[in-house]
């Protein structure tokens, strides 16, 4: 497949339109994220950088993000290519636009979460982490401002750093 005319770009801003591009991108290849909102992939978007995305002229086929302290750690998010395009080597170059970023280039640790590709990303330089790894199922909790939550609240509050 010619990709001469495919283009990568960092990306600041996502209209409603991008958005609706992604959500059709992830139907198609994101078996992960067939199931996510789309108000909340824009704040997930909002609250990474870098964004990278990949474009066939007017039609978005490859997305990439990354979260990072800019120093010590960065992680690696929601990696696709559009099926049509995937084995040219779009993926690889993704992933390594985002590895270029100076946000991303300097930090001390990429980390990178697969279920099933991990031979294509060892094939770009990761490895396989032995280490334990911890995660926290976090249930979004609501929270009423009873007055022994806020007695609690303000007796936290009156510590050294308030």
């Amino acid at each position: 497949m010619d990709c001469s005319h495919v283009h990568f770009q960092y990306s600041e801003d996502f209209s409603e339109s991008d958005l609706d591009q992604l959500y059709r991108l992830f139907q198609a290849a994101a078996f992960w994220a067939k199931d996510r909102d789309m108000k909340d992939m824009q704040v997930a978007i909002a609250n990474s950088h870098p964004v990278v995305t990949v474009w066939d002229q007017k039609t978005l086929i490859g997305f990439a993000r990354a979260t990072s302290d800019g120093i010590y750690r960065a992680t690696i998010w929601d990696v696709v290519i559009d099926p049509n395009y995937q084995g040219g080597g779009l993926g690889r170059k993704l992933v390594q636009t985002v590895l270029g970023h100076p946000h991303v280039s300097q930090v001390e640790r990429v980390y990178l979460m697969t279920t099933h590709q991990q031979g294509f990303y060892e094939r770009i330089g990761f490895q396989a982490n032995s280490s334990t790894t911890l995660v926290l199922f976090n249930q979004p909790v609501e929270r009423e401002f009873t007055p022994a939550y806020r007695g609690a609240e303000a007796a936290s509050s009156s510590g050294p750093f308030s």
